[in-house]
């Protein structure tokens, strides 16, 4: 794999990418048992190769395997952490469209047994990815606050777990030892999907938090230490950053609400390299929040949404950037998508063609204003 500047890079994307017909056939005809799980992995490895060569195409430095291998950004990996499982209770944060609420709710974890590394979760796609290009090949994790946060305190049992420091911290060595077995195999490129940070900067779900015993600002800072206990260790020259989502399910979304409350401590506390910020639509506030941004970190500003096939323009994005940089350097910005094109196979309100030329435009765009 060529040598390439370090992430995150000016242009960037957050991950996920539609899934082409062929694949979505595939799993349900696996599924189906219709065809072998060894069936479905040469089909995942042929849309991959291809959407890793998109990439290349379009000028990338970095790219992904669009999480073609997963039903779900998050449950793929969490459900491989021994000792965590689906509770049969749901999520009670509903996801928004322009025409209401929509009735899927997320799964809420729980742990059944102490938590432990049994096998490497991400470390054979990350090679395959790498097998295939020359970019620099990007890992996308869940944040570890998914293991807590939907469920809270009720969601570790106390037979398990009767201190919650123990929790966290088998939590964090779970992490610890994913990214140094990605970083054994090579990889310098991993992202923290992170949802419940922006929870924190949503009034109605902050009142939610309290309600349930739990005080917001207490909690991101357990977050925030526990997410660097996950990074700790990290070779000098892997590249970690943080993705700040609102929700993202097929174009719908949970929070709203500038990152005001959390910008101070997040920016300076999290052990991170960049911060992959959601600014597509008014929920994300303005870019005040980025007074805190510290010397040394990237804000890859999400200014072209992955919700709908509406464009954006060369024009408007600069001027956007010119807005965001009377608050932080223009060289500790980057751009990107607000967030995934498909968070789930199901994929968000959007085609492919749409898909790419709006990577094609962030590139583009990158290119006129960094060179």
């Amino acid at each position: 794999m060529a040598s390439s500047p370090r992430a995150p890079f000016r242009a960037d994307h957050v991950g996920s990418l539609l899934r082409p017909q062929a694949l979505l056939d595939a799993r349900q005809a696996q599924a189906a048992g219709q065809i072998s799980a060894a069936d479905l992995r040469r089909v995942e490895d042929e849309s991959i190769a291809h959407i890793a060569a998109r990439q290349r195409d379009i000028g990338l430095q970095m790219a992904t395997d669009g999480e073609f291998r997963r039903l779900l950004f998050n449950l793929d990996f969490l459900e491989k952490i021994v000792g965590l499982q689906q509770r049969k209770v749901a999520f009670d944060h509903a996801f928004q469209h322009g025409h209401g609420e929509d009735d899927y709710t997320p799964a809420v974890l729980g742990t059944v047994a102490p938590l432990r590394h049994a096998n490497d979760i991400t470390v054979d796609g990350y090679r395959f990815l790498a097998d295939t290009t020359e970019l620099t090949a990007k890992v996308m994790m869940p944040s570890p606050s998914f293991a807590h946060y939907r469920g809270g305190r009720d969601a570790v049992d106390p037979a398990i777990y009767p201190d919650m420091d123990e929790f966290f911290a088998d939590l964090a060595a779970v992490y610890r030892d994913e990214i140094m077995a990605l970083a054994a195999a090579g990889c310098r490129y991993v992202q923290l999907d992170e949802v419940h940070f922006t929870f924190f900067c949503d009034p109605a779900l902050r009142e939610a938090l309290i309600a349930r015993g739990d005080d917001p600002d207490t909690l991101a800072k357990t977050y925030t230490r526990l997410i660097n206990e996950c990074i700790a260790g990290r070779p000098d020259d892997m590249a970690i950053t943080v993705h700040l989502c609102r929700g993202n399910y097929r174009s719908g979304w949970v929070a709203q609400g500038g990152y005001e409350p959390i910008a101070e401590q997040m920016f300076n506390e999290l052990e991170v390299d960049g911060f992959f910020l959601e600014y597509d639509d008014d929920r994300a506030g303005d870019f005040q929040p980025l007074r805190f941004l510290p010397p040394g970190k990237t804000a890859v500003l999400g200014m072209v949404t992955t919700k709908s096939g509406d464009m954006e323009t060369g024009d408007g994005l600069k001027r956007r950037l010119d807005e965001a940089a009377q608050f932080a350097p223009l060289d500790q910005l980057a751009l990107s998508p607000q967030c995934g094109f498909a968070s789930s196979t199901h994929g968000n309100d959007i085609s492919e063609d749409a898909q790419w030329a709006k990577l094609d435009l962030i590139v583009a765009t990158a290119r006129a204003v960094w060179g």
